[in-house]
């Protein structure tokens, strides 16, 4: 049965959500952007040994607190390692009052019908039982839309709820997340078509079933203001989508009731090589920007 003090907090608390879940193909580019480069370590149990250390420095940081991070987004090889002898997620909820989130997707298929939908998810079922094990709130998975395609947004929409539908029998809350590509030639209209399918497939949610959305920052201010108000709906959450974070922060104000759930944009200052003190201060002002703009709207 999930945490009702963590519900509340998910629910109704000012704050935003921490993507702290680059994994594979994306793990790399993060730690090149934290000032790591890709001859600077062998293999890829190397590599995650560094942004592991990362995210950590990230976690244990005294800005990173419940007060204005309401949750965070672990990778899997996150979720089972430690910040200062704890286990992630315990440390995240216990010592940070940060809810612990975790990444399930395995990655996406080749773009098909305009989309690329999730990879097959072997071992699902043993993951989301150990997740919750470990004192996981919920889970996210990603998907891609490239073009305003009909069909293939509804492969898209329609994958994602059956799988949602798996991780609430968990006893997990899942974050849906079709993200419309920001370079779409056609981004506005993927996003209407978008709207239109995750609003028919929350109508036929069981009234007790609620999910979470994580969508695009779009082109048209509150576009997704009906998503907000849905009944079956605990929050939508923003990505940064490959925006630069003062581009993010300033479309994210526009948008009434969306918070963000930001990756490179929080992270987009932070360096290996800074000092704590240096380290901290920019963390500092990276979460009290996007705070504002998940809490200040215009």
């Amino acid at each position: 049965m999930a945490d009702p003090q963590m519900t509340a907090q998910i629910r109704d608390r000012d704050g935003f959500i921490a993507a702290l879940d680059q994994s594979g193909g994306s793990t790399p580019g993060a730690l090149r952007l934290y000032g790591i480069p890709d001859d600077a370590y062998a293999g890829e149990a190397e590599m995650f040994r560094l942004v592991h250390a990362m995210r950590a420095r990230i976690m244990a940081a005294p800005a990173f607190t419940g007060e204005r991070v309401i949750a965070a987004i672990l990778f899997e090889r996150t979720m089972d390692g430690d910040v200062r002898g704890a286990p992630v997620p315990a440390f995240l909820w216990e010592q940070r009052r940060v809810v612990p989130f975790l990444k399930v997707d395995k990655g996406l298929e080749p773009e098909a019908d305009g989309v690329s939908l999730m990879k097959p998810m072997p071992g699902l079922g043993p993951l989301l039982d150990r997740a919750a094990a470990l004192g996981v709130f919920g889970t996210k998975m990603r998907s891609v839309i490239a073009l305003p395609s009909r069909t293939g947004i509804a492969a898209v929409v329609a994958q994602q709820f059956a799988v949602a539908a798996e991780i609430a029998r968990h006893g997990l809350m899942p974050i849906i997340e079709p993200e419309v590509s920001i370079g779409s030639p056609d981004k506005a209209g993927a996003e209407a078509i978008l709207v239109a399918a995750l609003a028919e497939a929350l109508d036929a949610l069981p009234e007790e079933r609620a999910v979470m959305l994580k969508l695009t920052l779009p082109e048209v201010p509150d576009h997704y203001a009906a998503l907000v108000r849905h009944p079956r709906v605990a929050r939508v959450v923003a990505l940064s989508g490959g925006y630069a974070r003062a581009q993010a922060c300033a479309r994210l104000a526009a948008n009434h009731g969306v918070v963000a759930s930001f990756s490179r944009a929080l992270t987009e200052d932070l360096r290996a090589s800074m000092s704590e003190a240096a380290f901290d201060a920019a963390l500092e002002r990276a979460i009290a920007e996007i705070y504002r703009a998940s809490t200040v709207k215009h």
